[in-house]
């Protein structure tokens, strides 16, 4: 299963993608920095902001900052990672920036869901991954 999260929101595609995961199908999650995450673009930035400047840097709370990592964070959060089941679910799922040359070719078989896209917000304040990932400092 190919997933384009360009314009999904990321905890609802993150939903499907893990049920995916569980039922044991391989998901290629691609364009991660093109999914959005609701709310006012300062709220959410300042959110990030402050989990990144929580803690220490030797001990954690290590927060990802590139774009696919916060999408596979995500995600993981709907799996039982800790459990064995749910250790290879997670194991089954790729996230990408972008269109790998793998998938190139195979724009028919992008998947997509209706009920995850960001015209379903009620209202439009949303910010997209790879702004949170720019504002994090990442080197992409």
């Amino acid at each position: 299963m190919i997933v384009d999260a360009k314009d999904l929101l990321v905890g609802r595609m993150a939903v499907h993608v893990a049920k995916a995961a569980l039922l044991g199908s391989e998901v290629h999650v691609i364009n991660c920095e093109k999914a959005v995450k609701s709310g006012s673009k300062a709220e959410v930035v300042n959110a990030y902001i402050h989990r990144v400047q929580r803690g220490v840097p030797a001990k954690g709370p290590y927060v990802h900052r590139k774009s696919h990592d916060i999408v596979k964070r995500v995600i993981r959060g709907m799996v039982p990672y800790r459990k064995e089941h749910g250790k290879k679910a997670f194991s089954r799922i790729k996230c990408y920036n972008g269109v790998p040359a793998a998938f190139a070719g195979k724009e028919s078989e992008f998947v997509t869901f209706a009920d995850a896209n960001v015209s379903k917000l009620p209202m439009y304040k949303y910010v997209t991954i790879e702004r949170i990932s720019q504002v994090l400092g990442a080197k992409q």
